[in-house]
């Protein structure tokens, strides 16, 4: 399969796939399951209705005196109000981050003023932040409960706020493919980070993303069918499929695809090992 690549899109897929980031969730376990990633690799963490940003800033701060460059994810419902804005703005640049991601978050109901990104982003413009980046959130295969234009409205006017877009986990290229024409027609020109499943056992991964609040997005996959068998048709699933039938959208420079942001839902070795191998694999047929 790598030699029936084009070589440019071989060498995009290497490029890109050496690009991908890794998102963990804090857990007693997860510091020490860090020691196989490179030194300095971006670590995204996490912020569940259950620990909280202030979890999330307490590992950032451990995580980045080990020398990794840390994305805390700001979740809007999980923000308790202005004063607490600030007290985590603080951190950020005390700390040196450099990148922030900012969804609305899973809880219910929001701990405070703040029910959706869009009204955390703008209290967050006001601040002398010093961020280099923003992520938001983004869906190419829609939401259960959320129509597509409202979701491209307020992505739209996520835009002036923010420098980068993450996609929800993903199994459809066909789906990511048009959704990005689309964006990029309709003058979204934010650089993309494609949402990744790393390799998991698909038992873990069911158990993990009912834990941290993605169960609901499971399901939906898990109803539509055709493209639900990635994820259950075997007992460990790996992305190497999607990423070859991705290869001739990451060489389309018009699509912005910066790179991939990996669900490693703490498996964090295994994914490694197998980012490293793929990315040797496709430079050793080169």
């Amino acid at each position: 399969m790598r030699a029936s690549l084009p070589t440019v899109e071989r060498e995009a897929l290497a490029y890109t796939v050496q690009q991908t980031y890794m998102e963990i969730f804090p857990s007693p376990t997860i510091e020490q399951r860090l020691d196989s990633l490179e030194a300095g690799s971006y670590v995204a963490v996490t912020c569940s209705p259950r620990a909280g940003v202030d979890e999330t800033m307490d590992f950032t701060e451990r995580l980045i005196g080990r020398g990794f460059r840390v994305v805390p994810h700001v979740a809007a419902k999980m923000v308790r109000d202005r004063a607490h804005l600030q007290e985590v703005m603080r951190r950020i640049v005390h700390l040196g981050v450099e990148s922030i991601f900012v969804p609305g978050g899973d809880a219910p109901q929001p701990l405070g003023p703040y029910s959706t990104a869009l009204e955390l982003l703008r209290d967050i413009a006001e601040f002398d932040h010093r961020l280099q980046h923003i992520g938001v959130a983004a869906h190419p295969e829609g939401h259960p409960s959320i129509d597509t234009e409202v979701l491209l409205q307020a992505l739209l006017a996520k835009q002036p706020y923010a420098t980068y877009l993450v996609t929800q986990m993903c199994f459809d290229t066909e789906a990511i493919a048009a959704w990005l024409s689309l964006i990029r027609a309709r003058g979204i020109a934010m650089p993309a980070w494609i949402g990744l499943p790393g390799v998991f056992d698909r038992a873990a991964l069911l158990s993990a993303s009912l834990r941290i609040g993605v169960g609901a997005s499971l399901r939906f996959l898990r109803d539509r069918g055709r493209f639900s068998w990635r994820l259950f048709a075997s007992r460990v699933y790996r992305p190497d499929a999607f990423l070859y039938e991705l290869a001739p959208q990451l060489a389309r420079p018009e699509l912005n695809i910066a790179g991939f942001h990996l669900f490693s839902f703490n498996r964090v070795e295994q994914s490694e090992i197998w980012r490293r191998q793929f990315v040797a694999d496709l430079r050793t047929t080169a």
